[in-house]
């Protein structure tokens, strides 16, 4: 059978840019899973996707005109239900066959074309026939309604479409934009499908304003990208037109000389490529005096208003000069250039009013203004927090610094959330944190105190900075497990994916703050010293935080390329320093690579079942009660080795202290080999079960070795 390559694609309004990446990639791939699953395409097809503001499409190769036809075999009933003592068709089996298609005019025939085969413990009865396959007219068809289906549609709009029948009327169309045109061609010929009141064809149209002619007539399908750049003055790949902007931008900067680069940014990379058709980069500039303002302002506005790209110098402060992606390309662009600085300006302009207002007005004053907002319903005001993030704070740096660190983690603390009744900030709620630690250094709070207030949001997100000095640490800390002993406390947990505190973020920034910069809390501690600070505004649900805490830490170090047996081996024993577990995750990796690692996991995953099912022993060992010789030979091995494992453990060489206790491997096997735990005299018994547990005490001070066991 030969193929041939298919092209579908449909022309509609402007598609939603944030969204139109994952539109065109579905759209492409759900056509071609479907097309596959009818036997359409070969194992040789490959999809080629298309995504711009004013179309989806997608180039699928190795497409047949009519899928090959399929033997199937059905089963039918159980043989003693089809057919009766003399082995007659029943009325039951006869309907079956009649539904399927098959001739029943003659029973006994059917019968005998019948295959017999065991099910399970008695015979079924299997039908065999030929399932024609798909033709292309009618599966593309179903894989496009399919594709459409399923398309990740930010918001769904409705739209009338004028009936195509003889009597004048409208009907509804349900789609992310109008639609007006499609197009389905399998090598040269039209396939007759239709989506959205559309009927396929083989023109669609181009440019909205440079394209050679108003409507494209494609050749074939495989001829649409070129058509689609010559004639129709569009860059159809999503992927080819995004490489363009970038190769426009560097181009540009490097024009602009002086080592500057456009900021990277590939959340707004994508957006603009999702709002141009054919890219042309140009430089605008704006007035010097602008950039006294915070650069975070200016930046931030002409990204998220304009979709500009500003330059920055090689030491990665703000130029006046940015760059615009137009979808036009003039040949005397100036006025598209000073279209756009005319646009920019009183953005820049009003940044540069609020920063100037907001200074007026020192963050200290502003501190009252915080019990006039709301935090939460059953939490309090914004103010309220304040203060249970000062007691918190407080604990924090009395744990790790002196009076002068307590004194800079409650001013940090006091302050920290008074930018949110700034100007600024009201503008652009991004900026929270950065502009208050700008204001603080206004007011001449000094740089430890404005780095906390800046920082205390840190990290934000995965990958993040940590906060930058020790009184930032505290503040962020403080901030975070308010948030989390507050939710937890009141009953508002992350469920599913919903997370609308970010609860789930907060954990992890402990998690890190706590690991990374190896700080000296323990995290029961923590939790225990926040929740004072709510009074009786929540119950106590610190046990269920540190469980999610844990639970965060685990799926983290598990994304780090640690195994599930590690984690969970280090993790069993909750350990509160977290500075540590790095440690411990080394020392158990080493140990495990050990030839007597096996051997000592396994018997810790034992000696863990005995003593659990003894339930409270004591690690007491009495030397007269000790009878055999191998119970005496570990006892003596545990009072050499012990104390030196100890020792290494001590001194936090958790590696050096895991690798002294694997000598305890012969002796822990001949123990289990010639000595009954067991013994029916309970003196005995007790002694041992007391050996086994200054064994497990002794073992798993670094991790819960009975986890490595397989």
């Amino acid at each position: 059978m030969t193929t041939q390559n298919l092209l579908v694609e449909l022309f509609v309004e402007e598609l939603p840019p944030k969204a139109l990446k994952k539109l065109g990639d579905s759209f492409a791939t759900q056509l071609a899973e479907q097309l596959r699953a009818m036997g359409l395409a070969t194992s040789e097809s490959t999809v080629t996707a298309y995504a711009s503001p004013r179309r989806l499409a997608a180039h699928i190769s190795h497409i047949y005109l009519k899928a090959a036809d399929k033997a199937v075999q059905q089963k039918l009933m159980p043989l003693a239900v089809g057919l009766d003592a003399a082995g007659q068709a029943t009325p039951a089996l006869l309907k079956k066959l009649s539904a399927l298609g098959a001739d029943v005019s003659d029973p006994a025939k059917a019968v005998a074309a019948l295959k017999r085969a065991p099910d399970g413990k008695a015979e079924a009865l299997f039908y065999d026939s030929l399932l024609t396959g798909a033709t292309l007219d009618s599966g593309l068809q179903k894989a496009l309604d399919e594709a459409l289906a399923k398309l990740p549609i930010p918001k769904v709009m409705s739209y009338q479409l004028e009936t195509d029948c003889e009597l004048p009327g409208w009907s509804s169309v349900h789609f992310v934009r109008p639609a007006h045109g499609l197009v389905a061609l399998h090598g040269s010929t039209v396939v007759p499908v239709k989506a959205l009141g559309l009927k396929a064809g083989n023109s669609t149209r181009g440019h909205r304003f440079e394209a050679k002619s108003e409507i494209v007539v494609l050749k074939d399908a495989d001829s649409y990208a070129s058509a689609m750049l010559n004639e129709g003055a569009v860059i159809a790949s999503f992927d080819e037109r995004k490489a363009e902007i970038v190769r426009q931008l560097t181009a540009a900067a490097a024009k602009v000389g002086g080592g500057v680069r456009p900021i990277e940014d590939d959340a707004l990379l994508d957006e603009v490529t999702a709002l141009v058709e054919r890219p042309n980069v140009l430089v605008c500039q704006f007035e010097q005096e602008f950039l006294g303002v915070p650069q975070e302002c200016l930046i931030l506005t002409m990204k998220a208003n304009q979709k500009y790209f500003p330059l920055l110098d090689a030491a990665g402060k703000l130029t006046n000069k940015f760059l615009v992606v137009s979808n036009i390309s003039p040949a005397d662009a100036s006025a598209v250039v000073g279209g756009n600085e005319r646009v920019v300006r009183p953005r820049l302009a009003d940044a540069k009013f609020f920063y100037d207002q907001d200074r007026k007005k020192t963050l200290a004053s502003r501190v009252g203004g915080l019990d006039k907002v709301v935090y939460h319903n059953k939490l309090g005001t914004q103010g309220e927090r304040v203060e249970r993030v000062r007691v918190i704070a407080k604990a924090i740096a009395q744990q790790l610094g002196d009076a002068k660190l307590v004194a800079t983690a409650d001013t940090a603390a006091r302050l920290a959330k008074t930018d949110l009744l700034t100007d600024m900030v009201g503008e652009f709620p991004e900026l929270q944190g950065i502009m208050g630690g700008y204001y603080a250094r206004h007011d001449g709070l000094g740089d430890d105190v404005a780095d906390a207030i800046e920082d205390h949001y840190k990290p934000r997100f995965a990958g993040d900075d940590l906060p930058r000095n020790t009184t930032a640490l505290v503040v962020a800390l403080a901030d975070k497990l308010e948030t989390l002993v507050g939710m937890f406390g009141i009953g508002n947990l992350p469920t599913g994916d919903k997370d609308p505190f970010a609860l789930r973020r907060h954990a992890l920034g402990v998690i890190r703050m706590l690991g990374e910069k190896n700080l000296a809390l323990d995290l029961s501690k923590l939790l225990s010293a926040a929740l004072p600070a709510f009074g009786d505004k929540v119950t106590d649900a610190t046990p269920a935080l540190a469980d999610f805490i844990y639970d965060r830490l685990a799926g983290n170090l598990r994304e780090q390329a640690y195994s599930p047996q590690e984690v969970d081996a280090v993790l069993a024993l909750r350990p509160q320093r977290l500075g540590e577990v790095a440690q411990r995750l080394a020392a158990v990796r080493a140990f495990a690579a050990l030839p007597e690692a096996a051997a000592l996991a396994a018997a810790n995953k034992r000696i863990s079942n005995i003593l659990k099912k003894a339930q409270e022993v004591d690690a007491h060992v009495s030397e007269l009660l000790l009878k055999e010789p191998a119970e005496k030979h570990l006892y003596a091995s545990l009072k050499d080795v012990v104390p030196r494992a100890n020792a290494q453990f001590e001194s936090g060489d958790y590696t050096a202290s895991l690798k002294t206790l694997a000598a305890l491997r012969a002796p822990v096997d001949a123990f289990f080999d010639d000595v009954m735990v067991n013994a029916e005299e309970m003196d005995l018994r007790l002694n041992r079960q007391g050996l086994l547990k200054s064994l497990h005490d002794a073992m798993n001070r670094v991790a819960d070795l009975s986890r490595l066991a397989s």
